[in-house]
Order: structure tokens, then sequence, then C-alpha cells
């Protein structure tokens, strides 16, 4: 018999509407039962390309006998972390001060009101490795809510108080100095051998290589490049890099990227897309130039909606096996290639043994040049591979994830010479602004099948914008910037926190045990990270001093974390060094040469710069005149101008000058 969450679109709640748990999804009838009935709340928090979300259903939610215990004494609730990123950021919390850890499934225990008291991640159904069972967890909440509720419900208050604290910071002045200390610690923390930080599990961080990127190009520290470089190579190797079809799984489970968690994740390929976009700009090496754009095709080809949406996710498993999509035996890649299988097997690491349960994960050893030369073989195995069972799709639209993707094809576009990333991205923003706003020109968060819904969140309007200015600077079309700064003017009305920064929930968003102001990165840049980023780029587009007072605001109360948890903070560092860099204001005006002086403003990567061009519709331009009937160019740092130029030569070497006079 179904529950309620038949009636949902989340793929993820969808994949448990036909088990025995008598399922709610969030919302005031789950709630009010729980009040009704005094029956304690069971919240489980997952999303579906989770392989141990998957596992804890197999093994407790389809189990009819446990799903009795928990329909006898709590009412069971389950949230898509995806549509709701504000639940799962409080509860996350909760979780991770009673245990010290987080992850999902997040398994939580509250009362009627909301308040959490008990929580874990994945429960195992028998007493294993040191942890309790799923059914022990059960009984003794159920036990306690009857006997010792007052001690629970204390606990909880507590709890609740010190996830309130958790979303304020101190204030500390915006120097120059954090972003020395933060290279520093990355620096010592930096995997030599392997590249990245930290062991297994190693995640790809792309918001740390793109601080290292944006910093080296301020400062051209040969050290800094060095850690992207061989990070960016390693990746690109191992098995974390799907070699045949192009895009990353989510982490690697060992420290040197060989076997990944085989999910894959929008937001991580919109974010390494731009990376080794920019890693290329910088150093020119063809490879980070062939990953980038094998990156976007796979986007391209398996992850868009015919509208224009770009899909959420990819699972990890099919036909019920992790991976078995994307691995090979030797003998499979004979029967597809033949007599290159050898020579394809050594390139790739292919040995009878295996390097993933007994087959292979495929590995690239051998040069750029061998690769380019098997780029056949390898078309001819992801063709052969297309004749599998897929993993499934979660074909959700998420705003915040969509507005990344946007900004890499966007980006991507001139560079590249692919006239077809940028029809992309224009469609992607035209479907969002077209589908996923609402009558009063706010956002919704998710849409599926047709239908948006959910209230926007803060990193749905900033992350959007992101992307709305990358496909500016692409397009040069004035209404991007249009609906970037009305979605700005949004944020500063609707998410603005008292004493500066922003609050991850607007003003008239569901009431909870505490408003959510994430400071920190996850897989995703924080909103508030994202939000210093694009309000200093828009600062400069709009001419907007309100713009730059509120990211300074907003990056006092950071300084410290910055300096001391750069891992978790990368956003805000991109945000601070494009603040401190003296950023580049370009405003080219007239029609006759315009295009050269646009290729000389757009070449390489200049992460500290903004482009207006055209006759108007962005106030950088206003008031700007063409010189001798010529396309002109104003070049202003810190609301100086510069004298104006009409030769491509000329605004060459001012450009040069105000970066090498920036650097010192």
């Amino acid at each position: 018999m179904p529950n309620r969450l038949m009636h949902e679109s989340s793929p993820y709640l969808l994949q448990h509407a036909d088990n025995p748990v008598d399922w709610y999804p969030w919302g005031e009838e789950a709630l009010e039962k729980a009040r009704r009935e005094d029956k304690p709340i069971f919240l489980s928090i997952g999303y579906s390309a989770c392989h141990w979300c998957h596992v804890m259903a197999h093994e407790s939610f389809e189990d009819p006998d446990v799903a009795a215990v928990m329909n006898a004494y709590f009412v069971n609730v389950k949230v898509d972390r995806e549509e709701r990123p504000d639940l799962d950021s409080i509860y996350m919390a909760a979780v991770q001060a009673l245990t010290g850890r987080g992850g999902w499934p997040m398994s939580v225990f509250l009362a009627p009101d909301g308040t959490p008291f008990f929580g874990g991640t994945y429960f195992p159904p028998e007493p294993r490795y040191g942890m309790v069972s799923f059914t022990q967890v059960l009984a003794a909440i159920a036990d306690a809510w009857r006997h010792r509720r007052a001690e629970l419900m204390d606990g909880g208050r507590r709890l609740t108080a010190t996830i309130q604290q958790q979303m304020t910071a101190a204030t500390v002045p915006v120097r120059v100095e954090t972003l020395d200390a933060a290279v520093r610690s990355l620096s010592d923390g930096f995997d030599p051998l392997y590249g990245g930080w930290g062991g297994a599990p190693k995640f790809p961080q792309p918001m740390v290589l793109a601080f290292l990127l944006s910093y080296h190009h301020a400062v051209q520290d040969a050290d800094i490049l060095r850690m992207v470089t061989e990070t960016l190579d390693k990746m690109a190797r191992g098995g974390m890099y799907d070699q045949l079809g192009g895009g990353f799984h989510r982490y690697s489970v060992d420290a040197h990227w060989t076997v990944p968690h085989f999910e894959k994740m929008l937001y991580d390929n919109a974010q390494l897309a731009r990376v080794y976009l920019h890693a290329w700009q910088v150093t020119g090496q063809p490879l980070y130039r062939a990953i980038a754009t094998e990156t976007l095709d796979y986007v391209a080809r398996e992850m868009t909606h015919p509208a224009g949406g770009f899909y959420a996710t990819q699972d990890a498993d099919s036909e019920g096996e992790e991976g078995k999509f994307f691995i090979w035996t030797p003998a499979e890649i004979r029967a597809v290639l033949g007599e290159e299988a050898e020579r394809f097997g050594a390139a790739y690491g292919v040995s009878d043994g295996g390097n993933f349960e007994g087959r292979n994960i495929l590995e690239w050893k051998g040069t750029f040049e061998e690769r380019e030369a098997l780029a056949a073989a390898r078309r001819r195995l992801c063709e052969a591979r297309a004749q599998r069972v897929y993993p499934g799709r979660d074909e959700k639209v998420l705003v915040a994830w969509n507005g990344l993707m946007l900004a890499a094809f966007a980006e991507a576009a001139r560079p590249l010479d692919r006239p077809d990333y940028r029809q992309i991205a224009e469609r992607n923003a035209d479907f969002l602004l077209r589908e996923l706003r609402t009558p009063d020109g706010r956002l919704y968060h998710t849409w599926k099948d047709g239908a948006a819904k959910g209230n926007g969140f803060l990193e749905d309007y900033t992350h959007l914008i992101e992307g709305l200015l990358a496909l500016y600077q692409a397009t040069f079309d004035p209404r991007w910037v249009t609906a970037a700064r009305e979605l700005a003017e949004a944020v500063l009305a609707h998410f603005a926190a008292p004493d500066g920064g922003f609050y991850d929930t607007s003003d008239d968003h569901e009431a909870l045990i505490a408003r959510p102001r994430e400071f920190q990165d996850n897989a995703l840049p924080s909103g508030n990270g994202m939000a210093a980023t694009v309000l200093a780029k828009l600062a400069g587009l709009a001419l907007e001093p309100r713009y730059e007072d509120a990211v300074r605001h907003s990056l006092r109360q950071v300084q410290a974390l910055l300096a001391q948890y750069p891992l978790g903070f990368a956003q805000w560092l991109v945000a601070q060094t494009y603040l401190l860099s003296r950023p580049r204001e370009v405003a080219i005006v007239g029609e006759e040469g315009a295009w050269e002086l646009l290729d000389v403003a757009t070449a390489g990567y200049r992460p500290h710069q903004v482009v207006a061009a055209g006759a108007s519709g962005v106030p950088l331009l206003e008031g700007r005149e063409p010189l001798g009937g010529r396309a002109t160019a104003y070049v202003c740092v810190g609301q100086v101008c510069l004298a104006p130029v009409t030769e491509p030569e000329a605004l060459r070497q001012v450009l040069a000058d105000v970066a090498a006079e920036s650097a010192g």
C-alpha cells in the first residue's frame, strides 16, 4: 500500500513511496499528527544518488517488522535534502553537535515542535562494527520519550541553543593577510604525492582550486599554481573521472583518485569544468581543455532536459550494483576493440585482476598524445557501454545547481569557440527565468515535470546571479544583467541579516527552530560566500556602492574562519581576492572595431574584471561615448577611470599595466 510520498515529485521521496513505513513529507500535516498523538518525529534526510541511503532503505525501511515499530511509536518524515537545504542545514548541525560527524542518510529524532534531541546517520539492521542497530535505537528512543521526556527535552533545548549560536559570527577587518594565511594553511595540508587535500575519502575541492587560481593570478606565485596543476593532473588520470563518457564522479574512496563513489552530481561537474577551463587559460595545457570540453559535452548529452534545464544527479548504482555501468573486464574490452584492446589496456591500467572487485575502473596511464590517439577506441567503448542499463537519474531541476552549470557553459563558449555552449547557456537561462520565477519576480527552488515549487533559498539567488553574469560576459545582452540586478535586490530585501551577511532563507519562509545561516561551503559554495562574490562583480557593472558595502560587511564576519579553515570557506576567499585585487571595470562603446577591443579585454583568464559592451542597458556604459567614430574602451579601477583608448594594442597595454600595479 503506497504511503503519502506517492504524491511527491522528488525521485528520492518516490523511491520510498512503497515502503511499509507510513512516511509523511515535511509539512504541517506531519507536525500536527505528532502534536495530536504526542509522538516524537523520526526525520530521515537523504537524496536519490546516495548509496548508503539506499542501503538503509533496503535493510530497514522495506522491512515490515521495522516499519511496524516506526509506525507505532513515531511520526515518520522523509526529506530530500536537495529540495530542503534549510532543514538539512539545521538538523545536520544537530547531528554534528551530537556525534562529531555528519552525513547521509541523516537520522534525527525530534519533538513535535521540531526540537532535535537525538540523531545519527546510517544505522545497521543488526549491531555491528561497534554500532547499535536501528531497532535498538527506535526502542531506546520510544522508551525515553515515555519515561524520561524531561531529560530529552532539556538536552534538546541546549542543542537548539547551540545551533542558533552557530548561525552568528564575530566581525574582523578585511585584510590581505587573511589570504596569505589561507594559502599557507592550504600549502601545509597539500598532498604532494597525489594532489588535493586530506586522505581517504578524498574530495575534489573545486572552490579551493578556484581560489588558488584566482590568487595566483594576483600574486604570480609558482608554488600556488603547482598545487592546482598537480591536483588537476591526478584527478584527470584517475578513476574519479569517467575516462569514456566525460564528467566526474562525486569523490574518491581512496587517497589517490582511483576508486570513486560512482554518483555524478551536477554541481561537481559545473565547478570542475570551470576550474579545468581556467587552468587551460593559465597554462595552455591541452589536457585541461580536453577535460573541460568532455565534461560539458557529458552534461549536454546526458544531463539536460529538452526544455533547457539541467538534471540534478546520476546514481552510483545500476541493476542493484554500485558502479556496474562504468567498470570493465579485459574480455569485455577485447570484444569491442579486438586487437587494439591490448594497447588500450596498457594505457588505461586494465588487468586480469582488476582494481575494483575483480574488474577495472579505467585510469589513464599514458601521455596526452597517446590519449588523443585512443580517442576512437574510447568512443567505441562508450557506444558499447551505452547498451548497458544506465544508472538512475534524478531529473529535478534545482536553481542553484543550474546557476553553476549555466556559468560553466557560458564562460566556456567564447574561449573554446563553442557557439553551441552559448546556445545551451541561453536556453538554460531562459528556462530558469521563465519556469522558476514567481509572478512577483522571486525564485522557486525546484522544478520537475512542468511544476515549480518551494521558496527559493539564498543559494538559488546567488548561484543563478553568478550564471547570469557569466552569460552577460559571453553575450553582452543587457537583459542578463537586468535579471541579475533584480535578483540581487531581492537578496538584499529578503535575506539580509541585521549584523551583515545573509540568512539562507527569506523573511517570508516557513518558521523553523532556527533561521539557518550557513557560512561554510559544502559541496556547493555557501550562499553567503557566493553572495559576496556576485555582489562584488555587480558593484562594478551596476555602479552600485550598496553592493560593495554588503560584501565588506559579510567578509568581516568570517576573517578568522578563512585564515584557519580555508578548505571550508574557499568561496569567501574567491570573493575576498576579487575585492582586494583592485578589480577592473572595462566599458566598450561604439561599433566599428568593438570586437577587436573585446577580444583583447576577454582574452585569457581574467578573474578580477568585468566587461560591459554595447550601446546601453548596463550602468557601467552610461555616459560614455565612442571617440572619433571608433569603438572606445574605458578602463576603471577603484572608481577612477583611465584615459579611453581606441586601439587594441593600447588596451592590451593599459590592462597589463593595471594588472602589474595590482600585483605589486
